[in-house]
């Protein structure tokens, strides 16, 4: 119950200043320029509160929280007295439409470099990009990376964390250019190597599988902390505080192999050795079988405790003082705008899973294990979707931002609008694309909460 509040209240918040700082980019723009501004709203449909100020504006919360939208005088939506037809958007110039539509898009970017300096300037927690073992015949493994070994650069860009590592390797991959990777060894030795990404898969859900790396995790022991009702691990007789021995005579080393062999025997019957109170003894345990991605794998149904003195020496924190994290932020801002992109564009050219499009479930879920971790998990998280909500605003389709910069740069060149009949052509072709989106958005939510 309590993380399903954490997301209401993450995807709240997070959705309604995103909503709001788009929406504020065309108000403030329509203003400069002299276009009657009627009402601004975040959510759609039936009003919860509502203010009128000063200026006659109606400043509204509403029911849907899915966005908002700026109304302004406009003569195609309603009759205007001929005093005011002035401030009319339509009757606006081209370029001043183009700046007031453009307006909310950049107005994200703007947030999204805003939250990314506080990010840098806090600092930015995560996991110093240490590598596991490669799997053998992988390229790591070819590479010559090792269990301990610690990534330091790529393309001479230095990364501290493994989301650094994440990020400049995804990039690298998108543009098809051979990253060369520099790694201190775990007896202090420098190295560097071209990563060939030749026989991978580009797509972020499987780059890292398919290249064999992996953040290194110290052994955790192999006490159970806790089991749960109706699976295996309950149904073969073990208890919180066994600590496991052996399988079939086999020592258990840790809990990651452990948690990794049964994994691959989902069904099998073993013999498993344990420690109970001192007392050694020994119960058969039935593996269980759970269905993920379209295969079945095997489970235990049990957990163990995470001291976290294990992790101490593997946390990082990458922060810059607030001068240096001025053009960081921009940079930033960029360049996840610029990966965005492509991630879009392969997605068209089947090189991406169209898996990788998130709904309001998805991003509810995020917005609050980011919010639960803490304060800089959460900007960075807002600063992502900032980031997507401006890229997918300017995109050249009918009904978005960049479906309207087109119309209006079609008419800045022919020197008149374009026809009533091709405009509403183009909004029905946009809404579909819209409504098509939204719908596989929602699939991939519903499959990954099931899953």
């Amino acid at each position: 119950m309590s993380e399903m509040i954490w997301s209401v209240a993450g995807f709240v918040v997070a959705i309604g200043v995103l909503v709001a700082f788009h929406e504020f980019g065309h108000y403030f723009v329509a203003r400069r320029c002299g276009v009657k501004v009627l009402r601004f709203s975040i959510g759609f449909g039936r009003p919860l509160w509502m203010r009128r100020d000063r200026e006659g504006v109606e400043w509204t919360i509403s029911l849907i929280p899915l966005g908002g939208y700026v109304k302004m005088l406009d003569e195609r939506e309603q009759d205007v007295a001929p005093a005011e037809r002035h401030l009319a958007f339509n009757n606006a110039s081209v370029w001043r439409r183009m700046a007031i539509v453009a307006a909310g898009p950049l107005f994200n970017f703007a947030l999204a470099a805003v939250l990314y300096w506080a990010v840098f300037v806090i600092g930015a927690p995560g996991m110093r990009p240490l590598v596991a073992t490669p799997p053998a015949g992988s390229v790591a493994a070819a590479l010559g990376l090792q269990g301990g070994d610690e990534v330091l650069a790529v393309s001479g860009e230095p990364v501290a964390t493994w989301t650094e590592l994440r990020t400049a390797l995804i990039d690298r991959a998108l543009e098809r250019k051979t990253p060369i990777l520099r790694w201190r060894t775990a007896h202090g030795e420098q190295r560097e190597a071209p990563l060939s990404l030749d026989a991978v898969r580009m797509d972020p859900e499987h780059l890292f599988h398919d290249i064999g790396l992996s953040p290194y995790q110290p052994a955790i022991p192999p006490v159970l902390a806790e089991v749960f009702p109706g699976e295996a691990a309950h149904a073969a007789g073990f208890l919180p505080g066994d600590e496991l021995l052996r399988r079939d005579g086999e020592p258990i080393a840790s809990w990651q192999q452990w948690a990794s062999w049964l994994r691959e025997h989902p069904g099998e019957v073993v013999q498993i050795e344990l420690r109970r109170n001192g007392e050694v003894m020994s119960l058969p345990l039935i593996v269980g079988r759970h269905a993920e991605d379209g295969r079945v794998i095997g489970r235990f149904g049990a957990s163990v405790a995470n001291p976290p003195e294990l992790w101490q020496d593997l946390r990082a924190v990458s922060r810059l003082g607030a001068l240096d994290a001025v053009p960081a932020a921009l940079a930033q801002t960029w360049r996840m705008s610029w990966l965005t992109l492509r991630m879009l564009g392969r997605m068209v050219t089947g090189d991406v899973s169209l898996k990788n499009v998130s709904g309001p479930i998805q991003i509810a879920q995020v917005a609050g294990y980011s919010a639960q971790i803490g304060l800089v998990s959460f900007l960075s998280f807002m600063a992502i979707v900032s980031v997507s909500l401006g890229v997918l605003n300017l995109l050249p389709v009918p009904v978005l931002d960049g479906g309207h910069l087109l119309y209006y740069a079609v008419e800045a060149v022919k020197g008149s609008p374009l026809s009533q009949r091709a405009q509403e052509a183009g909004q029905r072709v946009g809404l579909t694309m819209l409504v098509a989106l939204m719908g596989l958005a929602l699939y991939n939510d519903v499959v990954r909460l099931f899953n």
